[in-house]
């Protein structure tokens, strides 16, 4: 695509109403805090209220900020309709909350694993139902927030991968569904990025070891401002997908050879799969299942409180 077309495809957020979920954090509180500043008004929807009032801040007037659980359908539908009567509509959706609790399947806390499912897959059905209407209204954008975990699925993930691939499908349908109606909508998927969520992944005593054992690019971290510098550009051009970095694409290529290649890699590295299985049972013996099984994160404690 030549330079010309891009910058024809980039629209102006100024003016706009976005709606952010998970905005007291990460990517939520960044892009709001861009937005913002670039004259969007920005609707802060998450779980932690002080956080959410220092983002508003940052953001100045045209920031309102909701309380909001996404698994609640009361919650959220409060949310929607407060923005709506504050901003009058919703240009854009940026369904980003999500949480990720590590473990093996044989032996994660299965309230936790449940719990992972209903933020990262049913938050982003709920968010999107809720709002949908009002982005048909103003033939707008919808931004789902999945994850290359949606792609390459690793041990020690089984909940979130399952939530992130669940969550890539869902928007494929959707922008089948409203594509008629005006709407276009988009799913990122960002690699390692160091959020509060990957950094207290890293500190997990079994997980971290595992993650710090991938190869190549797979196991990088990069910076928060590389992927939001991604995902604003996605938002500005409204893009079907939005890779960080942009070789996660490439994984989509290849996605049906990845299964065996994560395992033939596991057993390279001298079974480092067996030895973190056998470190998470004796941590759960140490901890409990509970704790040690717990979503990560300033996000994933303010998730468990609300659950």
């Amino acid at each position: 695509m030549g330079v010309t077309n891009l910058f024809a495809r980039t629209q102006s957020v100024a003016g706009k109403v976005i709606l952010i979920t998970g905005a007291a954090r990460g990517f939520g509180a960044g892009l709001a805090r861009r937005f913002a500043a670039a004259g969007a008004e920005v609707a802060l929807v998450g779980l932690e209220p002080e956080e959410l009032a220092e983002v508003a801040a940052d953001c100045g007037p045209n920031a309102a900020v909701f309380e909001a659980d996404v698994t609640d359908w009361a919650a959220l539908e409060a949310a929607v309709k407060g923005t709506v009567e504050r901003f009058g509509g919703i240009d854009i959706v940026i369904a980003n909350a999500g949480i990720a609790a590590a473990g093996f399947v044989r032996s994660i806390d299965p309230a936790a694993f449940e719990r992972t499912i209903e933020v990262d897959l049913l938050g982003v059905w709920r968010t999107v139902r809720v709002t949908l209407p009002h982005v048909i209204e103003r033939k707008g954008y919808v931004l789902v927030v999945s994850s290359m975990a949606a792609i390459a699925h690793a041990p020690a993930m089984a909940a979130y991968a399952a939530a992130k691939a669940g969550v890539e499908a869902f928007t494929n349908s959707l922008r089948a569904e409203v594509r008629h109606l005006g709407v276009k909508v988009g799913v990122a998927h960002p690699s390692w990025i160091a959020t509060d969520l990957v950094n207290g992944a890293d500190e997990h005593p079994v997980f971290g070891p595992l993650r710090a054992a991938m190869p190549g690019p797979i196991g990088k971290t990069y910076p928060v401002s590389v992927a939001l510098d991604a995902l604003a550009a996605g938002v500005l051009r409204r893009d079907r997908t939005v890779h960080v970095p942009g070789w996660v694409g490439l994984l989509k290529l290849v996605r049906a050879f990845l299964p065996p290649i994560i395992e033939i890699g596991g057993r390279l590295t001298g079974n480092m799969v067996a030895k973190a299985d056998k470190a998470a049972l004796a941590d759960i013996a140490a901890r409990g299942a509970e704790v040690s099984s717990r979503p990560v994160g300033a996000g994933g404690a303010a998730a468990v409180r609300a659950g």
